[in-house]
């Protein structure tokens, strides 16, 4: 397989950068004095995600949403912010460097279920451990669901990549820790490779920078 690659398609969360999704909620539980399984339970009955990362819903309306939703008309933009973010933890700089190494072989893209409060976030985080100031320094370009108003696992986002990239399925390997991603993807004849932790992409790709 890795002689026909030619594009590499990663994922953002628990790929490139480590999160914890529960954080987010919990932090908003937290401020707004309810329990942590009030607050998903909430946020899954409104559609909160999937309205903000497929941009039904922009910034402004998805922190009134938040407002509404928790009953907290007082929140400030930056109090939701932080909330909103707390799931995002670290991204190790080695990951950062195997992607520069990767970059010089292979074409590279992004694809991600995210929001842009999230993504203004990983850049900040990205510059403070590496000095890159953007993600889309790192790679060929970015597919960012809010922006595609179409998230994974839907076939179309692929099938956008694809097209929009110029690329095509059977020279193009995706990573994902998400199985349902996964599954998605090999259907359209992309190869695949399933990041499940303890391992990372450092483990899944040394043999690509070999």
């Amino acid at each position: 397989m890795q002689e026909q690659i030619k594009n590499i398609i990663f994922d953002l969360g628990d790929v490139i950068i480590n999160i914890d999704v529960p954080l987010a909620a919990r932090s908003f539980a937290e401020l707004c004095g309810q329990e942590e399984a009030e607050v998903i339970e909430l946020f899954k009955e409104k559609d909160l995600f999937r309205q903000f990362e497929t941009g039904e819903l922009d910034e402004a309306a998805f922190r009134s949403y938040v407002r509404q939703i928790l009953k907290q008309e007082d929140w400030d933009d930056a109090t939701i912010n932080k909330a909103w973010n707390t799931l995002l933890l670290d991204i190790p700089p080695a990951r950062i460097e195997l992607l520069q190494k990767l970059r010089e072989r292979y074409n590279l893209f992004l694809l991600s279920n995210t929001s842009p409060i999230h993504i203004a976030e990983v850049n900040l985080i990205l510059d403070r451990v590496s000095g890159v100031p953007r993600l889309d320094e790192l790679f060929d370009k970015l597919f960012l669901s809010y922006e595609m108003g179409v998230m994974k696992p839907d076939p179309a986002i692929y099938q956008k990549v694809l097209e929009e990239a110029g690329i095509k399925a059977d020279e193009t390997l995706f990573l994902d820790d998400n199985a349902a991603n996964i599954q998605a993807a090999s259907a359209l004849g992309i190869h695949t490779i399933h990041v499940q932790k303890p391992n990372t992409i450092l483990e899944y790709l040394k043999d690509y920078v070999a």
